[in-house]
């Protein structure tokens, strides 16, 4: 679909600097924000005919009116600016941050004898503020010990020097217990609130190894001086202290001021799980889902997260560890995708966060929206098995045969990913003799689709064949006959590995072991087997069966049914007296089958 003339025109008069172009449709409606390292080429790229293989960028192309731009100085600018008016517009085309809510950080607020406290709220007064804590149970800890180590006020009065001189308050209940050395009588001195305040500063930034260092110096001078009951209350925060470390400390103590970047995505949305470590210790963890709009790639999404979750929390970190390299150029700030050791495994401890809240919110999705879930899982495997289609319909064959005896086929359906029983077909071989697998795929694949294309009926959009080259090989055979080849998407899955082949490919591909694509081809393999061998087997039971009294002279398939329909088994048919037999069955025929069976009893 070529481009409207004066759209053409407008990408001609392009520059091709870096910058935020602007998609309007005719209503003059935002559809679109996006960056680019140079705007011209970006731009142009949108109206090239190899674009149209995504169906969503087929729309949105359809609908652009007007493009307007904005030129800046870097990529990252551009990347900052096309974040900004993303959040501000949210455009229809754009992907879209689930997570907006605000959370709390704790400040410690600027006022003589300062107070420290949750807030939801930041104003700018000149107090400090540390966070956000996207986990409320996080915060409170850290709260919790800041409160075992220093006692502060929680009152919100005036402690100005020149109240406290003048009497004007009196110590509270707070006082009393203990949670508070009261400066609002004079009590507490601010040098030592401050100093208080001060080791709290150091808690809040992570930076545990200088306060525990702080400690030890001050418990060896009061223990020089002989103040052993001062020296032992210093002792009792640096163990509440170093207690609480060691629960937080699981990273190289040299790693400091580092923030970790991972995602984890389905073809719906991304999961961003965002870490900061300070001095060895992670210091906070947040994990964010972001919808797609475009069918964008992992790095845009990831380089979008990383802008808005930075300012979320107000990082300044200098160094960014990531599970990939990204192509941004941010001065002062280093990107480092490592590949071994400390930091590495900081980047999969992200990681592990992220692919676990994608998975929470499958389950969830597949509870609360199972249309949702099943289009997710359909997109996945189209993607994974490059599939032309959504795979709606899903056949899968697999045979059963015990050397060669009783050879059955199954063809179980799947539509929208659930088994359609109604759609099981079972297939008994008519020109294969003996256990060939090949010669048996090869003609059941032929007659299944062979009567569906008389028949006029809707061929599905993917195959499935337990097993491996061999088998697959003959089921392609069959579709060239058909001239179905390259019209319906086909696999084979061999057991052993759950290896999985494609036509043409000598090499399987591997699915990771996690992947809703490999469970679902499981569950359609797994079922096919099911039914098949169950069918096997009812073959196996009823030939045994027919041979054991179809051989009685006289005796047919509607007596055989009689008798099996009142006995349960032959053993039971066995052992009769001819007054059970006769119960089943009419007397004359009653007489031969116990005749046949006690042919040795006199009569």
């Amino acid at each position: 679909m070529p481009a409207p003339e004066h759209i053409e025109h407008l990408v001609r008069l392009l520059p091709a600097d870096p910058g935020v172009y602007q998609y309007y449709d005719d209503k003059g409606d935002l559809l679109y924000v996006g960056k680019a390292k140079n705007l011209k080429n970006r731009v142009s790229s949108y109206f090239n005919k190899n674009q149209y293989e995504n169906g969503k960028t087929m729309v949105l192309v359809r609908k652009i009116a007007d493009i307007k731009y904005i030129v800046v100085e870097t990529e990252l600018d551009a990347l900052l600016l096309e974040n900004s008016l993303i959040k501000k517009y949210k455009p229809r085309y754009n992907i879209m941050l689930k997570d907006d809510k605000t959370y709390s950080s704790i400040v410690i607020k600027k006022e003589d004898f300062p107070r420290v406290f949750p807030t939801r709220q930041v104003i700018r007064d000149g107090s400090e503020y540390f966070g956000p804590y996207p986990s409320g149970r996080t915060m409170h800890a850290v709260l919790d010990l800041i409160k075992k180590l220093y006692p502060l006020r929680t009152c919100n009065l005036a402690l100005t020097p020149t109240n406290i001189k003048s009497g004007k308050f009196k110590v509270c209940l707070e006082y009393h217990l203990g949670n508070c050395k009261g400066p609002c009588e004079g009590k507490q001195s601010m040098e030592d609130y401050d100093r208080g305040v001060e080791a709290i500063r150091k808690i809040l930034k992570g930076n545990y190894a200088d306060l525990v260092r702080d400690l030890k110096q001050l418990m060896q001078e009061f223990s020089s001086r002989y103040e052993f009951e001062l020296a032992q209350e210093v002792k009792e925060k640096m163990e509440v202290l170093e207690g609480f470390q060691a629960k937080s400390t699981i990273v190289h103590p040299s790693i400091h001021d580092v923030d970790i970047f991972s995602i984890s995505s389905d073809p719906q949305a991304g999961y961003v799980n965002f870490m900061k470590v300070s001095n060895g210790v992670i210091v906070q963890s947040y994990t964010t889902e972001i919808k797609k709009r475009m069918d964008e790639s992992d790095a845009e999404l990831l380089e979008f997260a990383i802008i808005d979750i930075r300012e979320k929390f107000q990082s300044q970190s200098k160094t960014i560890f990531l599970p990939f390299e990204l192509e941004l150029d941010w001065p002062g700030v280093e990107l480092h995708a490592p590949q071994r050791g400390d930091k590495r495994k900081l980047v999969e401890l992200s990681e592990r966060n992220s692919t676990h809240y994608m998975l929470d919110a499958q389950k969830q999705a597949e509870m609360v929206d199972p249309e949702r879930h099943v289009n997710r899982v359909l997109e996945t495997m189209q993607k994974d098995l490059h599939l032309k289609e959504l795979p709606r319909h899903i056949e899968c064959f697999d045979n059963s045969n015990i050397q060669g005896t009783n050879p059955v086929s199954a063809c179980v359906v799947f539509r929208n990913a659930k088994p359609s029983k109604a759609d099981y077909r079972i297939f008994h071989p008519k020109t294969v003799e003996g256990p060939n697998d090949f010669d048996t795929m090869k003609e059941v694949v032929f007659r299944r689709y062979r009567r569906m294309l008389d028949e006029g009926e809707t061929l599905p959009q993917l195959i499935i064949i337990d097993g491996g080259k061999g088998q697959l090989s003959a089921a392609i055979e069959s579709l060239v006959k058909l001239d179905l080849y390259g019209k319906i998407g086909i696999i084979g899955i061999a057991k052993r590995l759950e290896e999985i082949y494609f036509p043409g490919d000598s090499l399987p591909i591997y699915l990771d072991k996690r992947s809703e694509s490999l469970k679902l081809i499981q569950r359609l393999r797994d079922e096919a087997h099911r039914f098949g061998i169950t069918k096997h087997r009812d073959r196996r039971s009823k030939d045994a069966i027919r041979s054991e009294l179809t051989d009685i002279k006289g005796v047919g398939m509607h007596t055989t049914q009689a008798l099996i329909h009142h006995f349960k088994t032959v053993q039971a048919v066995k052992e009769a007296s001819l007054e059970e037999l006769q119960k089943a069955v009419n007397n004359k025929m009653a007489l031969v089958i116990f005749k046949h069976f006690n042919a040795n009893l006199e009569e």
